[in-house]
């Protein structure tokens, strides 16, 4: 009697990219809801630079003017004889927000002044106008 020895097939080695994928769709996730909360006014807007720029947070009211002359308030598209009405509307529903003023660099400065104007008369005394940091060294 002949015995057969039965040798095991060799197990073929992968690996399992199931975790790893899991991982990657946990960070998709994470970075589709945080760009959720990031808020802008809702137009691409070609800000100046400033030397004394300074970063704001996010509860601010933001406006926009487009080098067209377009506002935008809380993506919305606002006449300026509508402005005021809005910024009051936006500042009961955050008292301390200030208002910051995102204009386009090519904008028509007057366009600029009077969405300023329409700011204080809604009761507004925090106004600012958006610049981006300058990079370079300070000359003077």
């Amino acid at each position: 009697m002949k015995f057969r020895r039965h040798t095991a097939q060799p197990e073929e080695v992968h690996i399992d990219l199931a975790p790893m994928l899991d991982f990657f769709l946990n960070l998709l996730i994470f970075f589709i809801i945080s760009t959720a909360f990031v808020t802008e006014a809702g137009i691409k807007v070609n800000r100046p630079s400033a030397k004394t720029a300074t970063k704001v947070d996010n509860s601010s009211i933001f406006v926009a003017i487009s080098a067209q002359g377009d506002i935008v308030v809380d993506r919305q598209h606002v006449d300026v004889r509508l402005l005021r009405a809005t910024l009051e509307r936006l500042r009961s529903q955050k008292p301390q927000a200030p208002v910051v003023i995102q204009g386009d660099r090519d904008a028509r400065v007057g366009l600029l002044v009077e969405a300023m104007d329409q700011a204080k008369l809604a009761g507004i005394q925090d106004v600012s106008i958006a610049a981006t940091p300058a990079a370079g060294p300070d000359v003077r």
